[in-house]
C-alpha cells in the first residue's frame, strides 16, 4: 500500500485547518486527535501556518501534513517545517515533480479528466477532488470512476457532516477533507 493511501484509510475525515492564532494550534490539535480525527491538515493561507504545523507535530498521535501547497518552494517550506504529507488545490507538472522527488505523500487536486489524465502521466493514483461539490459533486466523481477506475480520491471543498457520509459510501473515496470540524481559529 502506497503511503498517502495508508494515510487517507488512517481516518475517514481529515479535518481542514485554517490557523491565525499560533497559541490555539496545540490545543486545536489534541482536542481532534481526542476525539478520532488524528489526520491533520493545515493550510498555508496564514503567516503562522508553518510554526502551527512545528506546533501541532508536538501533540502525541498527531498525523501533520501541509494543505493549500501550490509551488515547490511552499512544499520545501512545509517539508522544513515538518509536515508530514502534502496536500495541493490543484496539479502542476512542477509541484508534482517536487514532490514526487522529495518522496512525500503527496495529494494533489484534481476537478476533471484531463487532471487526473496528467496526474496519471507522474504515476499518482491518489487525489483531491477539489472543489468538490463545485466541481459536480457525487454524480461528477461516480462518472469520473467509470475511466480511471485505478484511482481513489479524498473529495475536499463543499463538503459537510451531512453530506459526508454520502461521499464516503463511494468505492473510490477512501476519506474527506472537511473544513466544518473547526472554524478559521
Amino acid at each position: 500500500m502506497k503511503p498517502i493511501e495508508k494515510l487517507m484509510r488512517t481516518a475517514p475525515v481529515i479535518p481542514v485547518l485554517v490557523i491565525d492564532d499560533i497559541a490555539k494550534a496545540r490545543p486545536v490539535a489534541e482536542a481532534l486527535v481526542k476525539a478520532g480525527y488524528p489526520v491533520l491538515e493545515v493550510t498555508l493561507r496564514t503567516d503562522c501556518a508553518l510554526d502551527a504545523i512545528r506546533t501541532m507535530k508536538q501533540v502525541d498521535g498527531a498525523i501533520v501534513g501541509a494543505g493549500t501547497v501550490t509551488n515547490p518552494e511552499e512544499l520545501a517550506a512545509a517539508i522544513d517545517a515538518g509536515a508530514e504529507f502534502i496536500v495541493a488545490p490543484g496539479l502542476t507538472d512542477r509541484l508534482g515533480h517536487a514532490a514526487i522527488g522529495a518522496n512525500i505523500p503527496f495529494l494533489p487536486g484534481i476537478a476533471n479528466a484531463g487532471d487526473i489524465m496528467r496526474g496519471l502521466d507522474l504515476g499518482l493514483t491518489h487525489f483531491k477532488f477539489f472543489p468538490a461539490e463545485a466541481s459536480g459533486g457525487i454524480m461528477a466523481l461516480k462518472a469520473l470512476s467509470g475511466p480511471f477506475g485505478q484511482c481513489l480520491f479524498c473529495p475536499t471543498g463543499g463538503i459537510t457532516e451531512r453530506s459526508a457520509e454520502e461521499w464516503l459510501a463511494l468505492e473510490n473515496v477512501l476519506c474527506v477533507g472537511g473544513s466544518w470540524i473547526v472554524p478559521s481559529v
